[in-house]
């Protein structure tokens, strides 16, 4: 039954890049300001169907709390069987400056051996991977040893909460043995790898005003307190010299103990210039999977070209701060909030405007579930499977821990370092699809 299904699956590729092309050209952006939310819409149609034909004859694209539509099915198994849930998202984030892209970023483009386009492995490339998993077991005449369940969410990139909410709302939709999330990817191409732990999200935007209005910085300059020159001052307190996040009050010297991140590896993988150290003083694990985070998202100022020769009376600065397994996001939030006041200097005024909250997650590995699983990526891919951590975050995750405390849940994707995900140039490598479409099937025949 393994080399039919591994037969099965390679003669299945063609049929995924076709539909990962399709799916690609829908430009899914679950933002009404960017793009228009019929193309959600048709994206969420196109998944319906797809799976549908893959026997999900009791399937819905079911409208959440933040508008998005969340396509959710089941496929009943044998008598008595256990449930697998198949999650997946075929909402993408927007592809920024265009002309940074060395081909469209909504058509699917191969270049090198990769397949170029956003969306191609965050997330619809998982799409594509669960479907020709499906697929597969049919091609070879296996059925699925466990009921199963779909759920493609709508609105994953923008972070709004819909699906956490419907999990919430109707449990039983999502009711299942073995979750399966199929959003993060191996540490390497063809080094199969589980991911164990999420950091968690706190986000905050801080505003600062020192004036009334613009003054010549020629007349006024020295005493006039420069809002830029406050915010940066205020800034600078978030980081010690080695790059360390030194929020007031959270913890940042945790140790991880699952696969090492070569720092070469890593340096490669971000594209960091010759020449320029990686920052924080812990390894690379340690600072990508188990430590706070704090990133300058973006800064409202004068822009250099245009700018006159004022002293400034107000900026802007939003900030990410991603938190590890054991600390409570709402709390960081906060003493992030406190750490900004306390940091403002010449009495300037400040007001800390809080975002949305995403919790961390940590899994076990000890169940039937994950063996199952092990034994499959082991098969597909000839190595052993190592587990890994997460820099982003899931909250869905947290979501269905907290419904479903006795379901195992583990997270695979086709997205390796390599494909530059929320980036220009996103891609994904095909055999990444195949291989874990091959791991898959084997794991739905056998759990």
């Amino acid at each position: 039954m393994t080399e039919e299904l591994r037969t099965a699956v390679r003669g299945l590729m063609p049929r995924a890049r076709e539909d990962l092309s399709a799916l690609v050209a829908m430009k899914s952006v679950a933002d009404a300001r960017q793009y228009p939310p019929e193309e959600c819409a048709a994206a969420a149609h196109w998944v319906l169907e797809a799976f549908r034909d893959q026997g999900f004859a009791d399937i819905e694209a079911i409208e959440t709390s933040d508008g998005s539509a969340a396509v959710v099915g089941r496929r009943p198994g044998p008598a008595g069987a256990r449930t697998v849930l198949l999650y997946c998202h075929y909402d993408v984030q927007p592809p920024g400056n265009e002309e940074l892209w060395g081909s469209p970023p909504f058509a699917l483009t191969e270049r090198d051996g990769r397949w170029y386009g956003r969306g191609a492995s965050d997330c619809k490339g998982n799409v594509v991977m669960h479907l020709t998993a499906l697929r597969a077991l049919v091609a070879a005449g296996v059925d699925p040893s466990a009921h199963l369940t779909i759920v493609a969410e709508g609105s994953e990139e923008m972070g709004t909460g819909g699906l956490e909410d419907l999990v919430r709302e109707r449990p039983e939709l999502f009711a299942a043995d073995m979750i399966l999330i199929a959003d993060t990817g191996n540490t390497e191409v063809g080094e199969p790898t589980i991911t164990t732990s999420l950091r968690g999200i706190a986000n905050v935007v801080v505003h600062v005003s020192t004036l009334e209005g613009e003054i010549h910085s020629g007349v006024f300059g020295g005493p006039a307190p420069d809002a830029i020159t406050a915010l940066v001052h205020i800034l600078s307190t978030l980081h010690d010299g080695a790059g360390n996040t030194t929020v007031e009050g959270l913890t940042n010297d945790q140790e991880w103990a699952g696969v090492s991140y070569d720092d070469d590896q890593f340096r490669s993988d971000a594209g960091v210039l010759d020449g320029v150290q990686l920052t924080g003083s812990g390894s690379v694990a340690e600072q990508v999977w188990a430590r706070p985070a704090l990133t300058i998202l973006g800064i409202d100022c004068p822009p250099v070209v245009g700018s006159a020769a004022a002293i400034t009376p107000r900026a802007s600065a939003r900030l990410n701060l991603r938190v590890p397994p054991g600390t409570d996001p709402a709390q960081a939030q906060k003493l992030l909030t406190d750490h900004l006041r306390a940091a403002a200097p010449w009495g300037v005024h400040i007001e800390v405007v809080p975002e949305s909250t995403g919790s961390p997650f940590s899994s076990s590995t000890e169940g039937t579930g994950f063996a199952q699983l092990k034994s499959a990526l082991t098969d597909a891919y000839g190595r052993e499977v190592g587990f890994a951590g997460q820099g982003g975050s899931i909250p869905l995750c947290s979501a269905l821990a907290e419904q479903f405390p006795d379901a195992e849940i583990a997270l695979i994707g086709v997205e390796e370092p390599q494909c530059r995900i929320h980036a220009p140039d996103e891609s994904v490598d095909p055999s990444e699809i195949e291989n874990l479409a091959f791991a898959e099937a084997l794991f739905l025949s056998r759990y």
